[in-house]
């Protein structure tokens, strides 16, 4: 539950902008890390204190600075201040459960969105909130934690691979959010790896832990639904946006985007549906199961209903009963219950409920 709704009871009675950290803590130590590139040259460096970021703001080269860990309100108070954001946005940043949106000012664009992987030990979707502060020569990208899926177009940027050196601040944007979009498929193919080993489960041996993980599934569909869903609404503002830090050059890359959203969004509803389908079927085999149960059962019962009534007229104490006295009256009630067991089995076999 705590990935759906967070704690924000300490926000409670504080003015609009105040600076409070919103989510877990999941770092000791905020991370800073610097990259600064153009055509021909680049520069890296892991950075002590953030001002050492402040020089690279007016360069004509593109700068990529990078924070890991975000629960230090200095660190993101100072980056308000030289980069001139308003309070609102740093209150945004600091709130790790705002749902994916865009917010387009003069001199820089704000995006948010969720960075998902999947943890292979908790079997479930780890989230991460992921905000960009977008300007004309930088981008500087805020995340909960170390570790992204962003390794790879580092790796481009310092060999030059592409055409992301020649390109602006708009084109890393763009990379940054394709990336995570991209990583939303591998989740995507680890979904339908679980749902393709709950239909095998279906064919063997369906049982009670089929069904929490039918449950578990389905609150997974339902969190990365969530996650991905107003992300179509995010990249189609961006595309319309008039800022002149969107480019048009870049607006065509952004329309790969969507249709890559788009292609997300319609497998996580195809999902859903077919673990709405797992559920269904998974309750009618159960019910099935019942039903054959309980056919079994009132076939035994019916059974015994007419013997029940035989042997209840001997149980009386009547005085005068002549058929105790005769000699093959034992043998006759049995072939009297025989009979009668036989005739109800054909007649039950002949309406087709056997």
């Amino acid at each position: 539950m705590k990935r759906f709704i967070k704690k924000k009871s300490n926000k409670i009675g504080l003015p609009p902008g105040s600076l409070l950290y919103v989510g877990d803590r999941k770092t000791e130590k905020t991370t800073i890390t610097l990259i600064d590139y153009d055509e021909e040259k680049f520069f890296e460096k892991k950075i002590d204190k953030i001002e050492e970021c402040f020089d690279f703001k007016d360069k004509s080269s593109v700068s990529w600075i990078n924070i890991d860990g975000i629960y230090d309100t200095n660190v993101i108070e100072k980056i308000g201040k030289k980069f001139d954001l308003h309070p609102l946005i740093l209150e945004d940043i600091l709130n790790t459960d705002q749902r994916p949106k865009i917010e387009d000012f003069e001199n820089y664009i704000f995006i948010v969105f969720k960075m998902l992987q999947y943890d292979e030990k908790a079997n479930m979707i780890a989230a991460e909130q992921v905000s960009l502060i977008l300007g004309e020569k930088f981008v500087i990208s805020f995340q909960e934690q170390p570790g992204d899926v962003f390794e790879s177009l580092r790796d481009r940027i310092r060999n030059g691979k592409g055409r992301i050196r020649r390109m602006n601040s708009g084109y890393l944007a763009y990379c940054l959010i394709d990336a995570i979009v991209d990583n939303y498929f591998l989740i995507l193919e680890k979904i339908g790896e679980k749902i393709e080993e709950i239909e095998n489960k279906f064919a063997s041996d369906p049982n009670s832990n089929t069904l929490t993980l039918i449950h578990k599934l389905k609150r997974e569909m339902i969190f990365l639904r969530k996650s991905v869903w107003p992300l179509r609404e995010v990249i189609s503002n961006i595309q319309r946006s008039e800022s002149k830090i969107i480019q048009d050059v870049n607006k065509i890359y952004l329309k790969d985007i969507y249709d890559h959203t788009i292609q997300v969004i319609d497998t996580v509803e195809s999902f859903r549906d077919m673990i709405s389908g797992l559920l269904e079927i998974y309750l009618s085999t159960v019910s099935n199961k019942m039903n054959e149960i309980m056919k079994v059962l009132t076939v035994f019962a019916a059974l015994f209903i007419p013997l029940t009534f035989i042997v209840g007229i001997y149980g009386m104490n009547f005085e005068y009963m002549p058929e105790l006295y005769w000699k093959w009256s034992y043998p006759v009630l049995w072939f009297v219950i025989i009979t009668i067991i036989s005739v109800m089995l054909y007649y039950f076999k002949r309406k087709n409920w056997l």
